[in-house]
Protein backbone atom coordinates (compact mmCIF):
# COMPACT_ATOMS: atom_id res chain seq x y z
CA UNK A 1 0.00 0.00 0.00
CA UNK A 2 1.71 3.46 -0.93
CA UNK A 3 2.40 5.94 1.90
CA UNK A 4 -0.01 8.54 1.78
CA UNK A 5 -2.68 5.52 1.49
CA UNK A 6 -1.29 4.10 4.79
CA UNK A 7 -1.20 7.29 6.65
CA UNK A 8 -4.91 8.03 5.49
CA UNK A 9 -6.52 4.53 6.76
CA UNK A 10 -8.80 4.13 8.88
CA UNK A 11 -6.77 1.71 11.14
CA UNK A 12 -3.51 4.66 11.07
CA UNK A 13 -6.88 7.17 11.98
CA UNK A 14 -7.72 4.84 15.10
CA UNK A 15 -4.06 4.54 16.19
CA UNK A 16 -3.39 7.29 15.98
CA UNK A 17 -6.56 8.61 18.73
CA UNK A 18 -5.33 5.82 21.11
CA UNK A 19 -1.68 6.82 21.23
CA UNK A 20 -3.15 10.30 21.50
CA UNK A 21 -5.36 9.76 24.33
CA UNK A 22 -2.67 7.46 25.75
CA UNK A 23 0.02 10.20 25.62
CA UNK A 24 -2.81 11.98 27.83
CA UNK A 25 -2.93 9.45 30.65
CA UNK A 26 0.11 11.42 32.43
CA UNK A 27 -1.81 14.60 32.92
CA UNK A 28 -5.19 12.78 33.58
CA UNK A 29 -3.00 10.67 36.66
CA UNK A 30 -1.46 13.93 37.62
CA UNK A 31 -5.00 15.86 38.33
CA UNK A 32 -6.08 13.32 39.78
CA UNK A 33 -3.11 12.81 42.69
CA UNK A 34 -3.71 16.60 42.90
CA UNK A 35 -7.30 15.92 43.69
CA UNK A 36 -6.22 13.41 46.38
CA UNK A 37 -3.84 15.85 48.23
CA UNK A 38 -6.13 18.69 48.20
CA UNK A 39 -9.16 16.49 49.41
CA UNK A 40 -6.67 15.03 52.32
CA UNK A 41 -5.64 18.79 53.10
CA UNK A 42 -9.50 19.73 53.25
CA UNK A 43 -10.21 16.80 55.31
CA UNK A 44 -6.76 16.95 57.71
CA UNK A 45 -7.98 20.42 58.55
CA UNK A 46 -11.96 19.41 59.27
CA UNK A 47 -10.74 17.22 61.83
CA UNK A 48 -8.94 20.11 64.04
CA UNK A 49 -6.42 17.70 64.45
CA UNK A 50 -4.28 20.88 65.13
CA UNK A 51 -5.43 24.22 65.67
CA UNK A 52 -2.66 25.76 63.35
CA UNK A 53 -3.61 23.59 60.58
CA UNK A 54 -5.87 25.57 57.85
CA UNK A 55 -8.32 23.59 55.53
CA UNK A 56 -7.51 24.02 51.71
CA UNK A 57 -10.85 25.68 51.18
CA UNK A 58 -9.15 28.70 53.70
CA UNK A 59 -6.18 28.43 52.73
CA UNK A 60 -7.14 29.14 48.73
CA UNK A 61 -9.61 32.04 50.37
CA UNK A 62 -6.55 33.36 51.88
CA UNK A 63 -4.52 33.47 48.73
CA UNK A 64 -7.27 34.72 46.96
CA UNK A 65 -7.64 37.51 49.36
CA UNK A 66 -3.88 38.49 49.18
CA UNK A 67 -3.71 38.67 45.41
CA UNK A 68 -6.57 40.81 45.41
CA UNK A 69 -4.98 43.38 48.20
CA UNK A 70 -1.80 43.85 46.16
CA UNK A 71 0.43 42.29 48.70
CA UNK A 72 1.56 38.56 46.98
CA UNK A 73 1.81 40.78 43.77
CA UNK A 74 4.26 43.27 45.82
CA UNK A 75 6.08 39.95 47.94
CA UNK A 76 6.15 38.40 44.35
CA UNK A 77 8.67 41.67 43.07
CA UNK A 78 11.00 41.39 46.12
CA UNK A 79 11.19 37.79 45.91
CA UNK A 80 11.72 37.30 42.16
CA UNK A 81 14.87 40.03 42.24
CA UNK A 82 17.37 37.76 44.27
CA UNK A 83 16.18 35.13 42.69
CA UNK A 84 16.07 36.18 38.77
CA UNK A 85 19.38 37.55 39.13
CA UNK A 86 21.16 34.55 41.47
CA UNK A 87 19.67 32.49 38.30
CA UNK A 88 21.24 34.53 35.57
CA UNK A 89 24.54 34.28 37.48
CA UNK A 90 24.53 30.70 38.11
CA UNK A 91 23.50 30.04 34.41
CA UNK A 92 26.43 32.21 32.81
CA UNK A 93 29.23 31.01 34.97
CA UNK A 94 27.56 27.42 35.88
CA UNK A 95 27.55 26.19 31.98
CA UNK A 96 31.00 28.61 31.37
CA UNK A 97 32.54 26.48 34.11
CA UNK A 98 31.00 22.57 33.46
CA UNK A 99 31.54 23.11 29.95
CA UNK A 100 35.59 23.99 30.87
CA UNK A 101 35.63 21.34 33.27
CA UNK A 102 34.53 18.44 30.65
CA UNK A 103 37.10 19.91 28.32
CA UNK A 104 39.90 20.45 29.77
CA UNK A 105 41.70 18.08 32.54
CA UNK A 106 42.95 20.89 34.67
CA UNK A 107 40.01 23.19 34.71
CA UNK A 108 38.31 19.76 36.17
CA UNK A 109 41.40 20.23 39.08
CA UNK A 110 41.28 23.16 39.88
CA UNK A 111 37.35 24.18 39.69
CA UNK A 112 35.68 20.79 40.63
CA UNK A 113 36.27 20.44 44.22
CA UNK A 114 34.63 23.96 44.61
CA UNK A 115 31.78 22.81 43.27
CA UNK A 116 31.65 19.61 45.12
CA UNK A 117 31.97 20.92 48.11
CA UNK A 118 29.41 23.84 47.49
CA UNK A 119 26.81 20.90 46.64
CA UNK A 120 28.00 19.04 49.74
CA UNK A 121 27.80 22.20 52.70
CA UNK A 122 24.58 22.59 54.38
CA UNK A 123 23.39 26.08 53.18
CA UNK A 124 21.47 26.77 56.30
CA UNK A 125 24.84 26.36 58.06
CA UNK A 126 26.48 28.93 55.53
CA UNK A 127 23.61 31.82 55.75
CA UNK A 128 25.42 33.02 59.06
CA UNK A 129 28.75 33.55 57.49
CA UNK A 130 27.27 34.87 54.05
CA UNK A 131 25.28 38.10 56.44
CA UNK A 132 28.44 38.34 58.49
CA UNK A 133 30.42 39.01 55.71
CA UNK A 134 27.78 40.66 53.13
CA UNK A 135 24.93 41.83 55.07
CA UNK A 136 21.39 41.56 55.24
CA UNK A 137 20.99 43.32 51.36
CA UNK A 138 20.33 41.95 48.14
CA UNK A 139 24.01 40.76 47.69
CA UNK A 140 23.05 38.12 50.40
CA UNK A 141 20.18 36.64 48.79
CA UNK A 142 21.64 36.31 45.28
CA UNK A 143 24.15 34.67 47.10
CA UNK A 144 22.53 32.17 48.48
CA UNK A 145 20.16 31.37 45.44
CA UNK A 146 23.86 31.20 43.71
CA UNK A 147 25.18 28.28 46.48
CA UNK A 148 22.57 26.31 46.08
CA UNK A 149 22.31 26.50 42.05
CA UNK A 150 25.11 26.83 40.51
CA UNK A 151 26.70 23.64 41.70
CA UNK A 152 24.10 21.88 40.24
CA UNK A 153 24.47 23.29 36.98
CA UNK A 154 27.94 23.01 36.99
CA UNK A 155 28.23 19.53 37.64
CA UNK A 156 25.62 18.62 34.99
CA UNK A 157 27.35 19.98 32.57
CA UNK A 158 30.48 18.79 33.40
CA UNK A 159 29.15 15.33 33.11
CA UNK A 160 27.28 15.70 29.79
CA UNK A 161 30.43 16.83 28.04
CA UNK A 162 32.72 14.23 29.33
CA UNK A 163 29.65 11.34 28.14
CA UNK A 164 29.84 12.57 25.41
CA UNK A 165 30.26 9.47 22.91
CA UNK A 166 33.79 9.37 21.69
CA UNK A 167 33.12 7.81 18.60
CA UNK A 168 31.36 11.55 17.34
CA UNK A 169 34.51 13.09 17.99
CA UNK A 170 36.71 11.30 16.23
CA UNK A 171 34.51 10.59 13.60
CA UNK A 172 34.27 14.98 13.26
CA UNK A 173 38.25 14.29 13.16
CA UNK A 174 38.63 12.32 10.49
CA UNK A 175 36.80 14.28 8.81
CA UNK A 176 39.50 16.83 9.47
CA UNK A 177 37.36 18.98 11.49
CA UNK A 178 39.10 21.43 13.99
CA UNK A 179 38.82 21.45 17.71
CA UNK A 180 36.56 24.23 18.03
CA UNK A 181 33.88 22.44 15.08
CA UNK A 182 34.10 19.39 17.62
CA UNK A 183 32.90 21.61 20.32
CA UNK A 184 30.59 23.68 18.76
CA UNK A 185 28.90 20.86 16.40
CA UNK A 186 29.13 17.48 18.14
CA UNK A 187 30.22 17.87 21.77
CA UNK A 188 28.05 20.84 22.52
CA UNK A 189 24.86 19.57 20.74
CA UNK A 190 25.51 15.80 21.93
CA UNK A 191 25.67 17.31 25.47
CA UNK A 192 22.66 19.95 25.45
CA UNK A 193 20.04 17.56 26.67
CA UNK A 194 21.77 16.65 29.83
CA UNK A 195 22.95 20.33 30.24
CA UNK A 196 19.55 21.16 30.13
CA UNK A 197 18.26 18.90 32.67
CA UNK A 198 21.13 20.69 34.74
CA UNK A 199 19.70 23.67 34.45
CA UNK A 200 16.32 22.80 35.02
CA UNK A 201 17.25 21.08 38.39
CA UNK A 202 19.56 23.93 39.06
CA UNK A 203 16.50 26.38 38.83
CA UNK A 204 14.65 24.21 41.06
CA UNK A 205 17.28 24.30 43.81
CA UNK A 206 17.50 28.42 43.50
CA UNK A 207 13.50 28.71 44.51
CA UNK A 208 14.90 26.69 47.50
CA UNK A 209 17.96 29.33 47.96
CA UNK A 210 15.78 32.14 47.45
CA UNK A 211 13.48 31.02 50.03
CA UNK A 212 15.81 29.81 52.55
CA UNK A 213 17.31 33.40 52.21
CA UNK A 214 14.21 35.14 53.33
CA UNK A 215 13.45 33.22 56.24
CA UNK A 216 17.08 33.38 57.66
CA UNK A 217 18.54 37.07 56.66
CA UNK A 218 15.76 39.34 56.47
CA UNK A 219 12.02 38.91 55.96
CA UNK A 220 11.20 40.13 52.78
CA UNK A 221 9.06 38.87 49.82
CA UNK A 222 7.35 35.49 50.44
CA UNK A 223 9.35 34.99 53.39
CA UNK A 224 7.84 38.36 55.05
CA UNK A 225 4.32 37.17 53.83
CA UNK A 226 5.27 33.38 55.92
CA UNK A 227 7.00 35.42 58.82
CA UNK A 228 4.81 37.74 59.55
CA UNK A 229 1.57 35.94 59.39
CA UNK A 230 3.21 33.05 61.74
CA UNK A 231 3.56 35.69 64.34
CA UNK A 232 0.41 36.87 64.04
CA UNK A 233 -1.59 33.47 64.41
CA UNK A 234 -2.96 33.89 60.71
CA UNK A 235 -2.24 30.24 59.15
CA UNK A 236 -4.54 30.16 56.43
CA UNK A 237 -2.52 33.61 54.93
CA UNK A 238 0.68 31.57 55.76
CA UNK A 239 -0.37 28.14 54.37
CA UNK A 240 -1.43 30.29 51.23
CA UNK A 241 1.68 32.28 50.90
CA UNK A 242 3.74 28.83 50.76
CA UNK A 243 1.26 27.45 48.31
CA UNK A 244 1.86 30.00 46.39
CA UNK A 245 5.86 29.72 45.68
CA UNK A 246 5.71 25.81 45.72
CA UNK A 247 2.84 25.71 43.09
CA UNK A 248 5.03 28.55 41.31
CA UNK A 249 8.33 26.62 41.32
CA UNK A 250 6.39 23.15 40.21
CA UNK A 251 4.81 25.27 37.11
CA UNK A 252 8.23 26.26 36.00
CA UNK A 253 10.09 23.41 36.35
CA UNK A 254 7.23 21.35 34.51
CA UNK A 255 7.26 24.36 31.93
CA UNK A 256 11.02 23.51 31.91
CA UNK A 257 10.61 19.92 31.47
CA UNK A 258 8.30 20.10 28.73
CA UNK A 259 10.69 22.80 27.16
CA UNK A 260 12.97 19.87 27.48
CA UNK A 261 11.10 17.09 25.84
CA UNK A 262 9.98 19.07 23.17
CA UNK A 263 13.60 20.20 22.11
CA UNK A 264 15.59 17.47 22.68
CA UNK A 265 13.27 14.01 22.13
CA UNK A 266 13.60 13.02 18.17
CA UNK A 267 9.77 11.61 18.83
CA UNK A 268 8.63 15.17 20.42
CA UNK A 269 10.40 17.46 17.49
CA UNK A 270 9.17 15.17 14.66
CA UNK A 271 5.37 15.86 15.77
Amino acid sequence: MPADQTAHSPVAGVTSRWISAVSDVPAIWKILSLAILFAAWEIGGRTNFNWAFPTFLETMAALWEMIADGSMGAAYLRTLEPLVIGLVISLVIGVSAGVAMGLRKDAEWLTLPIFITMQAAPMAALIPLITFVYGIGLTSKVLAVVMLSMPVIAINSYKAVRNVPQSLVHMCHSFMGSRRQQILTVILPAASPMMFAGIRLGIAEGFSGVVLAELLITPTGIGDLITFNRSIAKFPHMYAAIFSIVALAVITVSLLHRLEVTLFRPEKRGA
